[in-house]
């Protein structure tokens, strides 16, 4: 075989076992995006707090944009991830649902309230997104803007 085809499984091998890296090689990027080494992964159906978005608490204004970032970095934290690729964005991210040990990490953001069924794309967590507005969890214990609505007016 020669140097330049063993060069071609080398990386490309590397390229298909980015979805087992270990959360180690993860950055998280806001509430609803990471990074498996250079692959930016924009989780498909849900829409997570801008990273400078304030929400109003009982206790007063809040970071929720950041709140939601570190609860996905909590979740990650020594875990696999392994994501499915559902195509491109126009941003040209991969969109994806990832998971840790088998569980979502969408459906974990959008049950736990710290992140929103993006109903113009996807139905797929609408039922999570109600559990968690009934039980006033994460933001829906708070005022907030939608993160979409948020980004026409900032």
């Amino acid at each position: 075989m020669s140097l330049k085809i063993l060069i071609f499984y080398f990386f490309s091998s590397i390229f298909f076992l980015t979805n087992n890296l270990f959360a180690s090689h993860v950055t998280v990027v806001d509430g609803d995006t990471i990074k498996l080494g250079d692959v930016k992964i924009r989780f498909s159906g849900i829409d997570a707090p801008e990273i400078n978005q304030i929400c109003v608490a009982s206790e007063g204004k809040v970071a929720c944009g950041k709140i939601s970032r570190d609860i996905l970095i909590t979740k990650v934290t020594n875990n696999k991830i392994s994501c499915t690729d559902e195509g491109k964005d126009f941003y040209g991210r991969v969109l994806g649902e990832c998971f840790v040990n088998g569980e979502s990490l969408s459906r974990y953001l959008v049950r736990e309230g710290f992140a929103f069924a993006y109903r113009k794309y996807s139905d797929k967590f609408i039922l999570d997104e109600e559990y968690a507005k009934s039980n006033r969890l994460g933001m829906w214990s708070m005022k907030f803007q939608y993160p979409w609505d948020y980004r026409k007016s900032n």
